[in-house]
Parts: C-alpha cells; structure tokens; sequence
C-alpha cells in the first residue's frame, strides 16, 4: 500500500495518478467496508433471531446495552485512531521496529482497560441499566444481557484495536477474514443457545451475547494463527510480545492523539444514552424501534466510516514517507466515494425500508413507527460522512483537538437540546430530526476548518 502511494512523484489531479490512487483506496477500502457490512450483519441478524425468535422485549432488552457498549468502547477506538495513525507514519518510513512498539504498548493498554470494565461488569450492569429507565418489563433481561458483555469486554477490545494497527500498515485483508469467521461463529450458535438445540436450556436474550463471546474466542485464536503463518510484521512473536508492556514514551504519543478522539467517542456516547433514555419514556415500543434504525443505518454509516479511516490512512502514511502534496487528492477521492456509495447506500434503503424493517419487527403498528422515523433520519449520513472525510484527514497529521472540538460542540450544543426541545414539541418524531441537525452542524465547521485553517498550515511526521 506504502509503495502505491510512493510511486506519485507530483500532485495527483485529473491524471493517470489520479486514477492510481482512486484504484489504491478501493483495494483498501473494499476489504474494510465488507468487514463492517459483516459486522452489521451479524448484529442484524442476531437482532432478527431475538425479535423473531423470542419477541420484541427481547429486541428492546438487548438494545439497552448498546450505547453503554460504545461508552465503554470509546477509549479503545480513540486509542485505535492514534496508534494507527502512528504506525502509519512508521510504516511508511520503513521503521519496523517502531510499528511494534507502537502496536505493544497500545495492545498493553487496551488489554488493562477491558479487564478493569469485565471486573466491574457484574456489579455495575444492574444500576446502569435502571440508571437508564429502562422499562420495568425488560430490566432483568436487559441486565443480564449487559453482563455477559461486560464480561467479554477484554478480548472485544483487543479485537477492536488489533484490526485497527493491522490497518495502519496497509493489511485491510486480515481484519475481513477475522471478522467473517467471528460472525459466522456468532450466528450459528445463537439461534441454537435460544432453542437449547445444543443440550443446554434455552438461554433467551443471554443467546446472542453468549454466542458473542464464544466467537471472539476463536477469531482471536485464529488470528494470531494467521499472523504466525503469514509471518506478519504484527505476528504475535517475541519481537512484538516483549513490547506488549505499558511503555509510558510510547503510549504519551499515542494516547497525546487517542484521547481526544476518544472524549469525543464517549461525548457521543453520552448524547446516545441521553436519546435513548428519551425514547425510552415513550415505552418499550420506541425503544425496539431505536434498536433497529440503529441496526440499518450502521449499513449506511459504516461506509462512510470505512471512507474516513481509509483516507486517514493513506494520508499517514503519505505523510510519513514524505508526500504531503497527496493529502488534497486524498481528501477529494474520499469525498466522491462518499458520495456515490454512502449516496447509493441510502437511496437503497429508501426504497427497500418496509422489507427491511419488517425483517427486525413483526408487530404492524411498531412498523409504521419505525419506517416513519427511519425516513426523518436516513438522507442524513451522506452529510455525515462528508464531516468524516475532513476530520480524518486532519487527523491523519496530528491534528485532532480542533476536529475533536468540533465534533463534540455539534453533539453538545446541537444533537441533545435539538432532541429535547423538539421531543417535547412534536414527540418522538423530534428526536429523529436532531440527527441530521447535528450531522450539518458537522459538516459545515469541520469542512471549513479543513479548507480555512488546516491546508494552510506545514504538515510534518510525528515519528
């Protein structure tokens, strides 16, 4: 991937360079937006088999957890978007021995931080859960569900971070293949735990997060096997186990680009629990609907997420191997890719969104409510994920605290009064409407803050 961006020896425009590097972020993006097609299709599916299977409180009980999953998963991911940042720059200097350890310390840290949240999982989970308002017919369920995943925290955080540093140094391939294997795992346990086909007693809600952890289990297994055999430069082999320690120089760097976006990680956590004990109030009914319009739009915004990373990666490692020219035609490549596949995917889902929803619920009335809200907010994620594209390009430098900044005034002071005040006005249909209000908002400060201020500064290496 490295050798790819090399080759530019010019500013690429509308040229044969241009072409090559349209070419270069497909075969990197390609593998990276099916891995989290996969990854939302696992969730999907197993949100079908509870809503299906058992009913939709169970739908509604296993949605509860999701925005304090992301809470918990805010650190990881920022410490994920700083290392890869970083071994990028390495990488595309040709500094082995840096990429490891950046890639030993942050997995040390990743490591230390899941086992303190799976130690406090057992105790914490009931009180967050009442903490939320979660409706008296779904608490128990929903604890217990909360749990078990607490408790899988430590090996779902060294997956995040580990596909994160694999695609730092350009290997989008790996990740795929992890994933494909953790899903299909996933999937064909569940439904057998929630008949009890497996000679255990049916485990209801418990199924999918069960099944959860026991397909982490073997995905990280079989990675580290792959990484062994394909005698990778993150192989887990002394070299890179003996930096698996909390080194406070490395993790200063590291944690100097992660913290940032992981505050912004946990201030949209924050904003989702606060939406979600809006919904809340309006039953459980409401609350099976948010599950499952979050469901879908991960297909329409994990694209553009996928654009995001991809552009900040390239851009690091152009970066470090001394191209800076390159970062323009990056950001602009991004952006149409933005457009005609996040565009594509939205226009799809407008058009399939009674099939689709119907796929989650079967109750008619919670249908019609679903397909309603999932319209107010589905246009929206093209905008969103133009925000993206400029905040990880910026990123991709170093520069985080203004994208960060940005990114939480528009949740802050835009997303969560929007919700309220218009909750208040025109009922659930007003918490849908502040998303694409604070996706604007986004867009609009983080594209001009990439255009006025950022192209115009010297852009350097960290490492």
């Amino acid at each position: 991937m490295t050798e790819t961006i090399k080759t530019a020896k010019a500013p690429l425009k509308g040229t044969t360079a241009q072409r090559s590097l349209m070419v270069t972020f497909l075969v990197f993006l390609a593998p990276m937006m099916l891995s989290n097609i996969l990854q939302s299709l696992s969730g999907t599916i197993n949100s079908v088999f509870l809503g299906h299977m058992i009913g939709v409180k169970a739908l509604a009980a296993a949605t509860q957890f999701f925005p304090i999953m992301f809470f918990m998963m805010a650190f990881v991911i920022g410490l994920g978007a700083g290392a890869s940042v970083l071994i990028g720059q390495a990488y595309g200097k040709g500094d082995q021995e840096r990429v490891r350890a950046i890639a030993g310390a942050s997995l040390a840290l990743s490591l230390t931080f899941g086992l303190g949240v799976a130690l406090l999982g057992g105790v914490f989970a009931g009180p967050l859960m009442a903490a939320l308002q979660t409706p008296a017919d779904i608490i128990a369920d929903a604890t217990l569900y909360a749990q078990i995943m607490m408790f899988s925290m430590p090996l779902f955080f060294l997956y995040l971070l580990a596909t994160s540093i694999l695609r730092g140094v350009g290997d989008a391939v790996t990740p795929l293949w992890t994933l494909a294997l953790s899903a299909g795992v996933s999937l064909l346990l569940t439904p057998m735990l929630i008949t009890g086909s497996l000679g255990l007693p049916p485990m209801g809600v418990a199924s999918a997060a069960v099944a959860s952890c026991i397909s982490l289990i073997v995905a990280m297994a079989w990675l580290a096997w792959r990484l062994l055999r394909m005698k990778h430069a993150l192989a887990p082999t002394p070299e890179l186990l003996s930096r698996v320690r909390l080194d406070p120089k490395v993790l200063r760097l590291v944690l100097r680009l992660g913290i940032p976006t992981g505050i912004q990680m946990v201030f949209i956590a924050v904003a989702e629990i606060a939406l979600l004990w809006m919904v809340n109030e309006h039953g459980s009914n409401a609350t099976a609907a948010y599950g499952a319009i979050n469901q879908i739009l991960a297909y329409v915004q994990f694209p553009a997420m996928s654009i995001g990373i991809t552009a900040s990666i390239l851009g690091a490692q152009a970066i470090g191997a001394g191209r800076q020219h390159q970062l323009w035609a990056i950001t602009r490549t991004a952006l149409i890719l933005n457009a005609i596949i996040t565009g594509t995917g939205v226009l799809i889902v407008y058009l399939l969104s009674g099939p689709i929803v119907t796929m989650f619920i079967a109750d008619p009335a919670v249908i019609a409510m679903t397909q309603r809200l999932l319209h107010i907010v589905l246009w929206s994620a093209v905008v969103f994920g133009f925000a993206v594209v400029f905040s990880s390009m910026m990123r991709s430098s170093g520069t985080v605290l203004a994208p960060t900044f940005i990114g939480i005034f528009a949740i802050m002071a835009v997303e969560v009064p929007t919700a309220w005040f218009l909750s208040r006005a025109i009922g659930i249909d007003g918490i849908w409407w502040a998303y694409p209000a604070a996706f604007m908002a986004m867009f609009v400060m983080q594209g001009s803050f990439y255009g006025l201020v950022w192209r115009r500064k010297a852009i350097r290496a960290m490492v």
